[in-house]
């Protein structure tokens, strides 16, 4: 069995552990990352969405690779994927574990992308 994986943020007044499979999407918002989490918890930071990318490829290494930059607003959770729809614009996330699901808005040619990484990823 898997241990679970962390990633840590700290600032001068705050320390958060934060599992990674409670990590659902990072969006961006001007200069400011908002993280959302499974249980439906939101978290703010103050530095960009490009810093963060930064951060988690720094601090997860080869873990960062469950998390996937698409379009200019949005780093998400590869696990939780499950409906791209280009047409609509939709990318439909889910966790059947606690049957949560999230709808984001996204581009057709970031959602296009998206759907690449699933049809050339090894099976």
């Amino acid at each position: 069995m898997n241990k679970p994986r962390y990633i840590y943020f700290n600032s001068r007044d705050t320390f958060l552990r934060v599992s990674l499979s409670q990590i659902v999407w990072f969006s961006a918002d001007k200069n400011y990352t908002f993280l959302q989490l499974l249980n439906g918890q939101k978290l703010v930071f103050t530095f960009s969405l490009q810093k963060m990318e930064q951060y988690l490829s720094e601090k997860l290494k080869k873990d960062a690779s469950i998390f996937v930059r698409i379009g200019k607003s949005y780093i998400i959770n590869l696990n939780y994927v499950h409906q791209i729809d280009i047409v609509k614009q939709k990318l439909h996330l889910f966790d059947p574990v606690t049957s949560k699901s999230f709808i984001l808005e996204v581009s057709k040619e970031a959602l296009k992308k998206l759907r690449e990484i699933f049809i050339n990823k090894p099976a």
